[in-house]
């Protein structure tokens, strides 16, 4: 009955005819509301003061967003980086389930991208700018300054001093208070520091960065992206391959168990991801790519279990030339995947018939991954 509603209002809507607003009581239209795409409510936002005033309430804004989570599930964003030819590029935003749908453009001045999204919310950063937190959906974005570590990147870089791998920041939510947090955590001794590790921590409430004492008692894998998943971010642990987790609410650290692999020969080959709202840890070693995902339904007892393997060997050159990184599972039968350290391409392996098919080739750098669209505009309550 609900979907037919739904039905019946975006028509009316689109025809122009308004009785309806009239016949259903407030509380069936926020319901119904709640179940639309985020493009259709930003045109609805016009209806009326009424309806404007619901769609950009916080409260509703967070009931939209489940809905579309068990509804729909997740789109995939694909978003093209500035190269160091231009100084200002117009960024392509691209949303897709089985084939592209539309593109969004807006500024861009950075060139990386956080791994991931936190709530619609994507997190862009760069030594010469700082970092832009941006919701593509609705092309609203919020400057911050830059960290520490970026300041130091920038002058390092102007006595042509290079420093590889540049420190990845990470991008997630403290779930208590609501607030949201970039994260910078890298290894101490590339940049002259005693301790083992340093970690940086973006307080919004005062637009400032702060360090967190202690940091990380190991040292982490340089290559990785952080992850987020349901309040934490996560690393993996440099040479022992521990998962090291950080708690955005109470900022501190903690080994939460053993990673799947050993002796990692080449350590920009392995990554951790999120599949089906997982974490997971994947390895290429050349001739075969394996997944594991982190089961923890047994409360404080943490098992591996893999998710599956890929026969490098008969998957063609690219698998071995690119560490591509796993950005979904579809249908349980077919894996996406998106280039690693921002690589230019996008794709799809079937496990059953170990068949590659490369679903598109940027020009240039590009950051993909799976994607929740939100009405979110605002990084605390």
């Amino acid at each position: 009955m609900l979907k037919s509603y739904i039905s019946r209002l975006e028509l009316l809507l689109l025809e122009k005819k308004r009785p309806i607003v009239v016949l259903l009581p407030d509380d069936v239209i926020e319901l119904i509301l709640e179940r639309l795409p985020v493009m259709s409510l930003l045109r609805f936002k016009c209806v009326s003061k009424k309806w404007k005033s619901t769609i950009e309430d916080r409260r509703f804004q967070e009931r939209q967003l489940i809905c579309r989570k068990q509804s729909r599930g997740p789109d995939f964003l694909f978003m093209s980086l500035r190269d160091d030819a231009q100084i200002i590029n117009l960024a392509p935003i691209i949303f897709s389930r089985s084939s592209i749908v539309y593109n969004i453009w807006f500024r861009s001045l950075c060139q990386s991208i956080c791994h991931g999204s936190c709530d619609g919310l994507v997190c862009l950063y760069d030594m010469h700018v700082g970092v832009v937190v941006v919701n593509p959906a609705i092309r609203w974005y919020q400057s911050f300054p830059r960290a520490k570590i970026q300041l130091l990147l920038n002058q390092l870089s102007r006595h042509e001093v290079l420093v590889s791998p540049l420190p990845k920041l990470g991008f997630g939510k403290d779930k208590l208070k609501g607030t949201y947090k970039p994260v910078f955590l890298y290894n101490s001794s590339g940049f002259g520091l005693d301790n083992v590790t340093t970690c940086e921590v973006l307080d919004v409430s005062t637009n400032a960065w702060r360090y967190v004492h202690p940091a990380s008692p190991y040292r982490i894998n340089a290559y990785n992206n952080p992850v987020y998943l349901d309040g934490s971010l996560y690393w993996l642990t440099e040479l022992e391959e521990k998962v090291l987790s950080f708690d955005l609410h109470n900022e501190t650290f903690q080994v939460i168990c053993k990673a799947p692999i050993s002796h990692v020969r080449d350590p920009s080959r392995v990554c951790m991801c999120i599949l089906y709202d997982s974490l997971c840890v994947s390895e290429n070693n050349w001739s075969t790519l394996q997944i594991w995902s982190l089961n923890c339904s047994g409360g404080n007892v943490k098992r591996w279990e893999k998710l599956c393997s890929v026969d490098l060997t008969k998957s063609g050159s690219f698998f071995r030339e690119y560490a591509l990184l796993p950005i979904a599972i579809l249908d349980k039968t077919k894996l996406l995947f998106g280039g690693h350290e921002c690589r230019d391409r996008l794709v799809m392996h079937v496990l059953h018939t170990n068949e590659n098919e490369i679903l598109y080739i940027f020009n240039k750098p590009v950051g993909s991954f799976s994607y929740i669209q939100s009405l979110f505009s605002a990084l605390s309550n």
